[in-house]
C-alpha cells in the first residue's frame, strides 16, 4: 500500500472551514459549493478515536464516488451532491498532494437534520431489541427470526436525528422524522432511501458483498424543491458489509466495515469511552477489511484506485 500519512485534522489557508464532522471537515469554495475533505479519523459508537486508519480518508472518498456514478446511472433523476474530485484551482500546490483522493466538491445544499437508515437484515441493536421485545425500531416483527436473517418484509426504514460530533444519534419513529423534516419531505425521503438501499443490495451481491444495513443522508435543492442524495454514500463507515460466501443466519457474521473495531472496543470494555487509542493490529486490521470491499465493489485494486 501507498505511504499515505494518517491525516486526522486539516486546515487550509485557502479556504474557510465552517463544519468539521466524525470523519469529514467541510470548507467553504463559494456560497454555492462546498469541499468535503475526508479525513482518516475513525469513530466507534459516536466515540472519535485518538490515532486514524492509514489511507481511510481517500478510500471512502473514492468509494462514495463509485457509489454516486453506480446509483445515479441506475436510478434515473436521482440527484446528487457530488461535483467532481477536482480541487477548486485556489487550492495552493503545497496542499494538492495532501488532499488528492481524500477530497471532493459538492453542491451546497439546506441537509435535512435526520439519517436516513436502512435494515435490510436483523443484527446489531436491532438483533438485541428484538430479543428483548419483538421489535425493531419499536416495529413488531415476525416471531423466531434469527441473527443475521433478512427481514421477511424486505427492508425497513429506521430513522434517526443527525447529533453534532461527540454527541449521540438517537433513534426516532417515522412519525417524529416527518415532524423534523416535514410532512412534505418525510415520506419522499423515506421511499428515496428504501430505493436506493435495493439497488445498492442488488449490485453489491453481485459482488459478493451483502449490505446488511446502512445510512443515507439528504440535502433539499430550495431552487427546483428536489431532494438530494449527500455525504458519504455505502461505504464501511456508514453501512454494515458481510461477505456473502460466509453469510450463515443464527451468527454474528464476518464483515468487511466497523464490526472489528466495535468488537475490540466491547471485550476491552472500552465502548463509548473518550480518549481511546486502538492497536496497531486493530488499526491494521480495519484498515485491510476497508480495503477488502473497496475492491470487491469497485473492481479495482487500491493501489491502482490512488495513483
Amino acid at each position: 500500500m501507498a505511504k499515505v500519512p494518517v491525516l486526522t485534522s486539516t486546515a487550509l489557508t485557502a479556504l474557510p472551514k465552517i463544519a468539521e464532522g466524525k470523519v469529514r471537515d467541510l470548507f467553504e469554495v463559494d456560497s454555492k459549493t462546498l469541499l468535503f475533505v475526508a479525513s482518516d479519523r475513525v469513530s466507534a459508537y459516536d466515540v472519535i478515536m485518538q490515532n486514524g486508519i492509514p489511507s481511510k480518508g481517500p478510500l471512502l472518498n473514492l468509494l462514495s464516488t463509485h457509489w454516486f456514478h453506480v446509483l445515479s446511472s441506475e436510478i434515473p433523476g436521482l440527484r446528487t451532491h457530488f461535483l467532481t474530485l477536482e480541487l477548486p484551482s485556489s487550492i495552493p500546490e503545497a496542499d494538492r498532494a495532501l488532499l488528492k483522493n481524500r477530497s471532493m466538491q459538492v453542491r451546497r445544499l439546506k441537509i435535512f437534520p435526520i439519517e436516513a437508515i436502512v435494515r435490510g437484515y436483523i443484527t446489531g441493536s436491532a438483533w438485541k431489541e428484538y430479543q428483548r421485545t419483538g421489535t425493531v425500531h419499536t416495529i413488531p416483527m415476525p416471531a423466531g427470526m434469527k441473527n443475521g436473517e433478512a427481514f421477511p418484509q424486505g427492508a425497513i426504514y429506521t430513522p434517526s436525528t443527525k447529533a453534532e460530533a461527540g454527541q449521540n444519534d438517537e433513534n426516532i419513529s417515522v412519525a417524529q422524522a416527518a415532524e423534523i423534516v416535514g410532512e412534505k419531505y418525510a415520506k419522499r425521503i423515506e421511499d428515496l432511501a428504501l430505493k436506493l438501499y435495493a439497488t445498492a443490495r442488488d449490485y453489491a451481491i453481485s459482488r459478493g458483498i451483502i449490505i446488511a444495513d446502512t445510512k443515507f443522508e439528504f440535502g433539499l435543492d430550495e431552487a427546483t424543491d428536489e431532494i438530494v442524495l449527500v455525504d458519504e454514500v455505502l461505504t464501511p463507515d456508514s453501512s454494515r458489509f458481510w461477505p456473502a460466501d460466509k453469510y450463515e443466519i443464527g451468527r454474528e457474521q464476518d464483515s468487511y466495515d466497523k464490526q472489528y473495531l466495535r468488537d475490540w472496543l466491547t471485550s476491552e470494555g472500552l465502548k463509548g469511552k473518550q480518549g481511546v487509542a486502538m492497536t496497531e493490529e486493530v488499526v491494521a486490521k480495519t484498515a485491510e477489511k476497508y480495503r477488502e470491499a473497496f475492491e470487491k465493489l469497485t473492481g479495482k485494486k487500491w493501489l491502482d484506485a490512488i495513483n
